[in-house]
């Protein structure tokens, strides 16, 4: 699954895009330099049911944010993506 499809999943599965995410996690406290990933896995886990693995691509972009490492962009692997950057903004206005 590319890390793309991670992120649709989560908005799938919690109403919310990636970027309104992010707000929540700000307003939360989970974005600054002490915070850790095992307190965002629970933050989604209690209020949306996500598992660790989507909790911990949550967790990449709330820490590193939107960009990824550019050796799966365009590779045969299962983790390919199509770019280094991430779209936040939901799948209805992922550009084509």
């Amino acid at each position: 699954m590319s890390f793309q499809a991670y992120l649709d999943t989560i908005e799938d599965r919690t109403g919310q895009t990636p970027r309104q995410l992010l707000a929540i996690a700000h307003d939360k406290g989970l974005d600054g330099p002490e915070a850790k990933a095992g307190d965002v896995v629970a933050w989604l886990a209690a209020d949306y049911g996500l598992g660790r693995g989507h909790a911990m691509a949550m967790w990449h972009v709330i820490s590193k944010g939107p960009a990824i490492d550019p050796k799966h962009v365009g590779s045969t692997g299962s983790h390919r993506d199509e770019s280094a950057t991430l779209w936040l903004d939901g799948k209805a206005t992922r550009p084509a």
